[in-house]
């Protein structure tokens, strides 16, 4: 196969895993607490030949998650949470603890608060939160404290990953980190707050359509290379 278009089909692969992060963006534009991300390419060089030519390839495997904080929209909710600046919330899930900036939990039937997923939230000692058989008049302080009827008896977490840590989207709203996270020193919580998702619908779809047509127009190449080859394959076994 000619070298152009081993290069060409590196630039369609990397297009296509941009096209699919940009569709995931949008399908959770209205997702609480959703980070949006983007595709980084880069380049390489390949050998072609044992007398030290190269050719430029190119890839794109690395992920960027946007940490620019949503909207907070007020709920109301006595559980619904929502951290101001820097910081995650960490939840229990059975492939271990991870961070997210989705904030709408609910005690269960035990009192432990946990989210939609069943997922629990940690304190900042990273153990489950529990209310208080029959408590009333749950407030959430700004620092995270929990109280019922004016008495404290919990603090919820609000965790940061490492300065040089790699950060994961693990699906949905969970990010997974490679090392211990780090407490943050001064959260700011809101009570009765949701973030919504940080993704821009307009921007997303612009960019859908100049992804689109640069997939195109590399298809366009690659279908012009491949009638070249053929044609010469054919002049020279006449």
């Amino acid at each position: 196969m000619d070298n152009a278009i081993y290069a060409a089909l590196t630039r369609q692969s990397g297009l296509m895993k941009e096209m699919r992060v940009v569709a995931n963006n949008i399908a959770n534009a209205n997702t609480t607490g959703f980070r949006r991300e983007g595709v980084i390419f880069a380049e390489h060089l390949a050998p072609v030949d044992g007398r030290g030519d190269t050719l430029s390839m190119a890839h794109a495997r690395g992920r960027l998650i946007d940490l620019n904080q949503g909207v907070l929209n007020q709920t109301n909710g006595s559980f619904d949470l929502a951290i101001e600046g820097d910081g995650f919330f960490m939840v229990q899930t059975p492939q271990g603890d991870r961070l997210t900036r989705a904030g709408a939990f609910m005690p269960s039937g035990e009192g432990e608060l946990m989210n939609a997923d069943g997922h629990r939230l940690l304190d900042e000692g990273q153990a489950p939160i529990l209310v208080p058989a029959g408590a009333t008049g749950v407030s959430v302080a700004g620092d995270g404290t929990v109280s019922a009827n004016g008495v404290p008896f919990a603090r919820i977490g609000v965790f940061t990953a490492a300065e040089d840590a790699q950060l994961t989207h693990d699906g949905g709203t969970l990010f997974a980190t490679d090392t211990d996270p780090e407490p943050v020193e001064n959260p700011q919580i809101r009570q009765g707050f949701l973030e919504e998702s940080n993704v821009d619908a307009v921007f997303e779809i612009s960019r859908m359509i100049e992804v689109q047509r640069a997939y195109e127009l590399g298809q366009s190449f690659l279908d012009r290379e491949d009638q070249r080859i053929r044609g010469a394959i054919t002049a020279m076994t006449r």
